[in-house]
């Protein structure tokens, strides 16, 4: 007995010796990479794939829960099921019992969370479906969990109340913000292709949301391509019209990323957080009303438009389908052709092949 238990004690001053130079490393290199991002993403455009982002086939034994893992969670505020998630402190609870932590960062948009994924500094994230795209294509060692329905209709091209723009063919020659890379930049690349109108053939602003909104109300652009609940938000206080939304166009979906370190070593936490995010988006999915007045503070949007975009869109955590990702090669081969993403990726290259727990 007095054997085993030194050999016990010794393994776990090993353990946490490992974790606090792993910690250093990756503070270290999370510094290191806001400088050097740039230059990978260059590079890479010009290389084949990292060896490490050519599949999700498990490179190191898997084992359950080790205690004394931290799982590390990226959110945004306007990413409903995590930042409720956080709030409600489920995932914690989870985790206690083996002795593990969570840790929670935030960030305003999907790339810099995926940035911070390919840093080393958290493990799992959620964005819509272009970041990931671009994030591959730079050789960020991410892997697709699942995916959320979100809905084509929370997403449309949007021109002023008084505008005398009827359809998306007059669209040509005029001046049209969004997101650059975005779920809303491919909606209106598929816009116009239906219409017969060249991508080239509009002057194309890209701002963030809060910009595009500002010059939209200004009307020194003629449509303005966004999401909810910016969507919501522009048409109630501007009366804004549609002009197409996603319907028929594009999928308009979120996907559930982890890093693909953490799916080859620590599965079991994966199915955990997985099993969490879950329960609190059937949560979401019920409680429309709910889930508004929860993001209105944080959003500083008021509960009554958030409602209507939470009316119009979806929530699951569904596991890839060939469909689905099928779909997300459409969108990456979109992006490719009109020379925005820097090299051709194939998505189904990092898949995870484990099941969502669907109940």
């Amino acid at each position: 007995m007095l054997t085993k238990f030194s050999s016990s004690r010794f393994l776990g001053m090993v353990f946490a010796f490992l974790q606090k130079f792993k910690q250093q490393r990756i503070r270290t290199f999370s510094l290191l990479f806001a400088v050097g991002l740039g230059l990978t993403l260059a590079v890479s455009a010009c290389s084949p794939s990292a060896s490490n982002n050519s599949g999700t086939t498990q490179t190191t034994s898997p084992s359950p829960v080790a205690s004394g893992t931290t799982i590390r969670i990226g959110y945004q505020k306007t990413s409903t099921v995590l930042y409720a998630l956080k709030a409600r402190g489920e995932l914690e609870k989870a985790f206690a019992a083996s002795g593990s932590s969570v840790t929670w960062s935030e960030f305003p948009a999907g790339p810099p969370l995926l940035e911070a994924l390919n840093a080393g500094s958290i493990d799992f994230g959620y964005t819509g479906e272009s970041p990931p795209i671009f994030a591959q294509a730079g050789g960020v060692p991410l892997v697709y969990v699942a995916y959320d329905p979100w809905s084509p209709r929370a997403e449309a091209i949007l021109v002023p109340k008084d505008s005398p723009i009827k359809s998306v063919a007059e669209l040509k020659g005029k001046k049209i913000a969004f997101v650059k890379g975005s779920n809303a930049n491919y909606l209106l690349l598929k816009a116009l292709e239906k219409a017969g109108v060249q991508y080239s053939d509009i002057q194309r602003v890209t701002l963030t949301p809060a910009d595009a909104r500002a010059v939209f109300e200004r009307k020194n652009v003629d449509a303005w391509a966004i999401w909810d609940p910016y969507l919501a938000a522009a048409e109630a206080a501007t009366g804004a019209r549609t002009l197409a939304d996603a319907t028929g166009l594009a999928p308009n979906r979120g996907y559930y990323l982890a890093a693909k370190s953490f799916v080859d070593s620590k599965p079991d936490a994966l199915k955990i957080v997985l099993e969490q995010v879950k329960k609190v988006s059937n949560w979401a999915k019920n409680n429309h009303s709910e889930v508004a007045k929860f993001l209105s503070p944080a959003l500083g949007i008021d509960v009554p438009v958030l409602e209507i975009a939470e009316k119009r869109r979806d929530y699951d955590v569904l596991p890839l389908t060939e469909e689905v990702i099928t779909k997300q090669q459409e969108v990456a081969d979109t992006f490719y052709k009109i020379k925005l993403l820097p090299k051709e990726i194939k998505v189904k290259e990092v898949v995870w092949q484990g099941k969502v727990n669907n109940s």
